[in-house]
């Protein structure tokens, strides 16, 4: 066998039986109690329609939530900025695929120089017999090279970057999730507001009668200046809670402008008009907490985080080892006119195999391996901490959405129970057999039942939505899928379920 054929059979030997250094992935587990401690149930147990999870915000029945929530994510900036990061994820997943190829540079040059006389070299070159002081160079060269990726340091740093480009996809339907979430919630807000308003803006008319009834007795000397000024007195008590509830619509109303991508003030008219709070759904196909683990974006990317860290490791490792490389340049270059750049005897090529080992760093490749191993340490750390925050957020939505849909149907009937108390003793007051003290405490505990009841509801609707969100309700984990290849052809659109 010729000599010089051995170092190539050398070297395809070594790619054949090439391995990756560093350890393996394999995804670890996340104890989880079998079922929820709490479970809902909506409207007091009354029949509710059963919402998907997938696109849960239509079930409220709500039209103009729905197209909200639907403008919200087609336009919101936080999520524009999370499509954008996929952008930059997919490109560093690409130089990281083409850094396992081989790479070709095409160079060319052309150079006309005139040598001056005057120096030491002119000088002697003038000596020369036929010296030309103008002189051309002409070159073309086509450069290839390839690093080897004997012992998988490539592959363990595109593996690292795939699982960084899935960690930023699941990051993003997290971002969406939570966009439409908070983008309902506001909504709910502002009706919630609404309904407060209403509810002051009757009592303030209904204090209103009452003091021009005082005012009319005490004209006809029945009652006293005492009764005149209490009864004013709380008229302009409850007048001072409108301007306060007025402030919380104005800051919800551009809250939401703000999430749809607008200007303060854009839907504002569309939103005028007061409508009643949206009824909350059943919840229906809850799942296990071990359904978490897939159904929500956030610990999606907190896996697959982990994924790219504990591949990091193994690229750490690879710098213990010799890197191989090939290189090889094929070009033609002559100094005497560009007609004879490509002839034979202006062809020139060139073969390289080169080595590369930090064979007297080892000290430093410690460092990094163990910093490797340190942030994967970190990361299993923050993958565990998110499931149990993960099951800590639901448990707290549920127990949060049952209690406030009790406290709701308790309020609704003590307020129809204080409505009724308080026309008897209104007409009670007008027959001289009640004080009208009497009705001012029973407008006080109407207003108060009112106002606490539509804060139930509202905290109701509320608790569903934070329920459907920490459930990972609002996209189909079918539609993010974990390739293994690279995703260099898709696009960074995230779609869900709902088509939005």
């Amino acid at each position: 066998m010729p000599s010089h054929f051995r170092p190539l059979l050398l070297l395809s030997a070594a790619v054949l039986s090439a391995c990756t250094v560093g350890p393996d992935y394999r995804k670890p587990t996340a104890p989880l109690p079998a079922t929820y401690m709490s479970q809902p149930t909506t409207n007091a147990g009354a029949a509710a329609p059963a919402a998907d999870l997938s696109a849960w915000w239509e079930q409220f029945n709500d039209p103009l939530l729905t197209r909200y929530v639907s403008l919200a994510l087609s336009e919101n900036l936080d999520l524009a900025q999370a499509v954008a990061r996929i952008d930059q994820a997919r490109a560093r997943l690409g130089a990281a695929d083409a850094a396992l190829l081989p790479s070709a540079t095409v160079t060319g040059s052309a150079a006309r120089a005139y040598q001056s006389v005057d120096t030491p070299v002119g000088q002697l070159l003038n000596a020369t017999p036929n010296y030309q002081r103008w002189g051309s160079e002409y070159q073309t060269n086509l450069e290839a090279g390839w690093e080897i990726d004997i012992f998988g340091g490539l592959r363990r740093q595109r593996e690292a970057a795939l699982a960084d480009y899935s960690a930023t996809r699941a990051a993003a339907v997290a971002t969406r999730l939570a966009v439409a979430a908070q983008t309902a919630d506001v909504y709910v807000t502002i009706r919630g507001i609404q309904s407060r308003l209403d509810i002051a803006n009757h009592q303030v008319k209904t204090q209103e009668d009452l003091v021009a009834n005082v005012k009319l007795l005490y004209a006809k000397g029945i009652a006293a200046d005492y009764q005149v000024q209490q009864a004013q007195g709380e008229l302009d008590q409850v007048k001072a809670t409108v301007p306060v509830l007025n402030a919380g619509l104005d800051a919800a109303l551009n809250a939401l402008d703000v999430m749809l991508g607008s200007p303060p003030g854009t839907h504002r008219a569309e939103l005028a008009s007061a409508a009643p709070i949206p009824s909350v759904p059943s919840i229906s196909d809850m799942g296990t907490p071990a359904d978490l683990l897939q159904r929500r974006p956030d610990l999606i990317a907190a896996e697959r985080h982990l994924a790219a860290t504990n591949a990091q490791i193994g690229a750490a490792i690879s710098e213990y080892y010799p890197k191989f490389s090939l290189s090889a340049m094929l070009g033609s270059a002559t100094a005497v006119s560009a007609g004879t750049l490509f002839t034979g005897g202006a062809t020139q090529a060139a073969g390289l195999m080169g080595l590369r080992w930090r064979l007297f760093d080892f000290g430093r490749i410690n460092a990094q391996v163990n910093e490797a191993k340190g942030a994967d340490a970190e990361a299993l750390a923050a993958y565990r901490l998110a499931v149990l925050r993960a099951t800590e957020d639901v448990e707290n939505s549920l127990s949060s959405l049952v209690n406030r849909e009790a406290q709701a149907a308790t309020l609704l009937h003590a307020e129809s129970s204080l409505l009724r108390a308080r026309d008897s003793s209104m007409a009670a007051y007008r027959d001289g057999a009640a004080s009208l003290i009497d009705v001012l405490h029973a407008d006080e505990t109407v207003l108060q039942a009112s106002d606490t009841r539509a804060q139930a509801q509202t905290e109701s609707a509320r608790a569903a939505i934070s329920t459907f969100k920490a459930l990972g309700g609002g996209w189909n984990p079918e539609s993010l899928v974990l390739q293994k290849s690279s995703p260099a052809a898709s696009g960074p659109k995230i779609v869900s379920a709902a088509g939005s």
